[in-house]
């Protein structure tokens, strides 16, 4: 039982983790980020398995975590207000060519960062040839542009 209450522990904590850090975390990972993921993961299994090593603390902690992703995933169908608390929204943080630094500075997005997925997902070059940018949920920049 005690290796369920540190999966339960754990798992809440690294959800507040990757929250607090944005959505940018997840989406761009580089190859710092992999290996901080790498770290991260080895020093949590300690953590979670105690001195406990054997195949059924691991299969129950794995069913644990799981469960857990599960639960959270229904409860986020059925509440708008916990989606919108783990996921986010959509934001808008270009419009009209202009770029909404407050917005930007809040979600740790730069311009080049939106300069890099208007040129990767439509060729563009120039912040005046979009007319939204936005950051999904997913982490990922959705680009409007002008129509041409």
């Amino acid at each position: 039982m005690d290796g369920i209450i540190r999966g339960l522990i754990i798992y809440i904590f690294l959800l507040l983790v990757f929250r607090i850090s944005g959505k940018r975390a997840l989406s761009q990972t580089t190859t710092f980020d992999f290996v901080l993921l790498l770290i991260i993961s080895e020093t949590i299994q300690q953590a979670l398995l105690g001195e406990d090593y054997s195949l059924t603390n691991a299969a129950l902690l794995i069913l644990t975590l799981v469960g857990l992703d599960i639960v959270i995933s229904l409860l986020k169908q059925r509440s708008k207000r916990l989606d919108k608390l783990i996921d986010s929204v959509p934001l808008v943080i270009v419009e009209n060519g202009r770029l909404l630094k407050d917005r930007m500075e809040k979600a740790r997005v730069d311009e080049e960062d939106v300069l890099a997925s208007a040129r990767e997902r439509l060729g563009l070059e120039r912040l005046e040839q979009i007319k939204y940018a936005v950051l999904e949920r997913s982490g990922g920049i959705s680009i409007v542009p002008y129509e041409r």
